[in-house]
Parts: structure tokens; C-alpha cells; sequence
């Protein structure tokens, strides 16, 4: 199997994960704006979700594109991945229907974070492939993103016991890191084209 029909597997499941978080909308039973605002917390954290989902879908989409040869061991990561991420909308929905209480946020975070961590685990078995490559090792090789997020995830797994709003500026805080996609891999993809580029024209 080629890297793309994982890709394509990927979309799919991630299209459908913010589906089900949308569905979970009911309209309200009134018809003011005060019926509406009362959904302001299901809506703060369908936000949040949903910012979520999209950077692990872009992300995901440019580490994929580092893959040379698929493995089951790839398939699984990537699967152990999806798993996470699709228990998104059950604690989206949990936390925002409680108004963000203790429990249901501290779930929300531990989901993210196991999210992230075998997120992790795929991005290192695809590095395995470019291990005599240094133009990779040297671009995902620090990975600071990847070490700071399980950390910033479990400070707001904490502090849920203290306040949602602190928790939240932590989840806020992971989203900002890795709002825009990771860099490193475009320009290691570039600096292997254009090795490549100069190689066959020397040849």
C-alpha cells in the first residue's frame, strides 16, 4: 500500500471526526439570542476541537509525505493515531455540555495528549527511514514541538482541578505551537530535491 491511500484513509476519518463533533449542535428551543448564547460553551469547545483536528490534519499530511515504504508498523501507528483522535468528539461533547468541569476537561486533555504521543511515534518510525539521511535527522531530529506538547498537555490535565480557564490557556497554548505546519519537512524535502537535482546533472 502507498503512502497516499493512507493519506487519503486519514482525510476520510478526520473529515468524519468533525462531523460527528458538528452533529452534536442541537438547535435551541427558543428563538432569542439569549437561547443562543446558552450554547456558548458547546461552541467554545466544538472551536477548540475543531482547531485541533485541523492541525493534526495538516500536519499529518506534510509528515506523510516523508514516507518512502509502507509498513504494518506504519499502518498501526498511524491507526493508534486515528483511535485518539476520533474519541475527540465524545469528550468535546462531554466537556462542553458540563461547562467545562474538572473531570470532563481533564479527559479532554488526557485524549489530546495520547493523541500527540503516538503522533510522536509515527513521526519517529518515519524518521527511522531517513535515518542515513541528514537533512531529515537534522530537521525533525530536536523536535522541540513534540517534547513540549505531552508536557504543556499534562499542566492542563492539572490545573482542570484548579480552573477550566487555566487548562484552557494550556490547550490554547499547544494549538498556537503548532498552528502552522512543521516547516522542517518542506525545506528537508527541498534539500533533497535539490541534492538530487545537482547529483544528476554532475552525472
Amino acid at each position: 500500500m502507498k503512502a497516499n491511500r493512507m493519506e487519503a484513509f486519514s482525510d476520510g476519518v478526520l473529515a468524519i471526526i468533525i462531523t460527528i463533533m458538528v452533529l452534536e449542535f442541537k438547535v435551541p428551543e427558543g428563538h432569542t439570542w439569549h437561547d443562543l448564547v446558552e450554547l456558548g460553551p458547546k461552541l467554545l469547545s466544538y472551536i477548540f476541537s475543531f482547531v485541533y483536528v485541523g492541525i493534526y490534519w495538516n500536519n499529518h499530511h506534510h509528515l506523510l509525505h516523508m514516507v518512502r515504504s509502507m509498513s504494518g508498523r506504519l499502518m498501526w501507528l498511524n491507526l493508534l493515531l486515528l483511535f485518539w483522535l476520533s474519541l475527540v468528539p465524545f469528550t468535546t461533547a462531554w466537556m462542553g455540555e458540563s461547562h467545562f468541569a474538572s473531570t470532563p476537561t481533564a479527559l479532554y486533555g488526557i485524549i489530546l495528549m495520547l493523541a500527540a504521543l503516538s503522533y510522536w511515534l509515527l513521526q519517529s518510525a518515519i524518521m527511522k527511514q531517513h535515518a542515513s539521511e541528514s537533512l531529515f535527522v537534522a530537521a525533525l531530529g530536536k523536535d522541540m514541538k513534540g517534547k513540549l506538547s505531552p508536557i504543556l498537555y499534562l499542566v492542563a490535565i492539572l490545573t482542570a482541578y484548579v480552573s477550566a480557564w487555566i487548562s484552557g490557556f494550556f490547550f490554547l497554548l499547544v494549538a498556537v505551537v503548532w498552528f502552522v505546519p512543521d516547516k522542517r519537512i518542506e525545506q528537508a524535502l527541498k534539500g533533497h530535491a535539490a541534492a538530487k537535482d545537482g547529483i544528476e546533472q554532475q552525472q
